[in-house]
């Protein structure tokens, strides 16, 4: 199976309307173009796989050993790179630029990124537990309960217990490419992905269903239709004025 994939930024999520009527969620990434940095190929490495480079930052933040890489494809250095696994690597070359026009309305995309941290959590929110009475006299509200048996004397390994909740690593598998737009860079996917706002993502060919596309999904513009209004408007205020003035 062949793969590809770029890097974006998570911008937030909104809704957009087809024209059969459909509300349809949507997370909308970022996608500057990406620069291919590194070829790896199972002769040198073992494996089949390029290196993406995203968003460009300062030279003065990167060492010498980033800046000799980045020297190779003749591009500034870059904030965030990532492998792909899996792909043709004869289809690409050092320096060369991706865009969101790497996939096309319908296909079936895996989207990952580190989720949303939620500090230090007891266990009612970090696994759904239930609560005790509320009554003063219970004594157990919102507490672990019991830990363990008189016998071992010990907390098995694997008891959920209180602590460090979220800011993982998570895949969201089987999301549709509901819109690409080049002119700003935009890619709109069906649903929701991992991670706060203005956090890196990576969108690649679907694992499960990578053979899969469905039908485009005709969007309504409201672009077009302002256009539109504010031309009509426009010309009825010069009518308007063109009478006025032969009065």
């Amino acid at each position: 199976m062949e793969r590809k994939g770029i890097l974006g930024r998570k911008l937030g999520m909104t809704q957009v309307f087809a024209k059969d009527g459909k509300l349809i969620p949507v997370t909308v990434v970022e996608v500057e173009p990406n620069v291919v940095t590194q070829i790896k190929t199972t002769e040198t490495d073992g494996y089949d796989a390029i290196q993406l480079g995203f968003e460009t930052k300062k030279e003065k933040l990167s060492n010498k050993a980033e800046q000799g890489h980045m020297k190779k494809t003749n591009t500034a250095p870059k904030r965030f790179l990532k492998e792909i696994r899996g792909v043709d690597v004869s289809k690409y070359v050092l320096g060369q630029e991706l865009t969101v026009e790497v996939f096309e309305e319908g296909e079936m995309v895996d989207v990952s990124g580190v989720s949303k941290g939620k500090g230090y959590q007891g266990v009612i929110k970090r696994y759904h537990q239930s609560r005790g009475p509320m009554g003063h006299g219970s004594q157990y509200h919102r507490g672990v309960g019991s830990l363990g048996t008189m016998r071992p004397m010990r907390v098995f390994k694997g008891k959920k217990l209180p602590g460090h909740m979220g800011h993982v690593s998570v895949t969201m598998q089987n999301l549709e490419v509901v819109a690409v737009i080049p002119e700003e860079n935009v890619i709109l996917i069906k649903g929701n992905v991992p991670g706060p706002k203005k956090s890196l993502v990576i969108i690649k060919t679907a694992v499960k269903k990578s053979t899969v596309k469905k039908e485009k999904v005709e969007l309504v513009s409201y672009a077009a239709e302002v256009a539109e209004e504010t031309k009509e408007t426009a010309t009825d205020e010069t009518k308007t004025s063109q009478e006025e003035t032969a009065e």
